[in-house]
């Protein structure tokens, strides 16, 4: 048997801006984009050469969805970004306006930065060991 998490939801306050960090500034593949009326959107990005996990990007309805936002895992890092080239990507990522929190460090399992999207959440850009 074989299982696989397929998608991640993420809650943003507008598809648009969420698309344009995601795929604009990260760099990820726009897969899909499909209309399910009354304002709703399915969008799904996905990193460059990733073959299973993505992330549907989630609009937030109502208060408690809108409260939400950037902190899906209490303050946390929540979501990890593997690289096969940390150097690179970091370099596109600072050039491309993302907000890193500390300068890139070594640890044990790889080279690590955290940074944040614009809604708050954070995130791991890391080259395993």
């Amino acid at each position: 048997m074989k299982q696989t998490i397929a998608r991640v939801a993420v809650v943003v306050p507008d598809y648009d801006e969420a698309i344009a960090f995601y795929c604009g500034k990260l760099g990820f593949d726009l897969l899909e984009d499909s209309d399910l009326g009354g304002g709703k959107r399915w969008v799904v990005v996905r990193p460059k050469g990733a073959a299973e996990t993505a992330l549907l990007l989630a609009r937030a309805e109502g208060e408690r969805q809108r409260a939400a936002i950037g902190n899906q895992t209490g303050g946390r890092v929540g979501f990890f970004l593997f690289t096969d080239d940390f150097s690179r990507d970091h370099a596109a990522m600072l050039s491309a306006g993302v907000k890193f929190l500390e300068a890139p460090r070594d640890e044990v399992y790889g080279t690590v930065a955290v940074f944040v999207d614009p809604f708050g959440n954070s995130w791991d850009l890391l080259q395993a060991a």
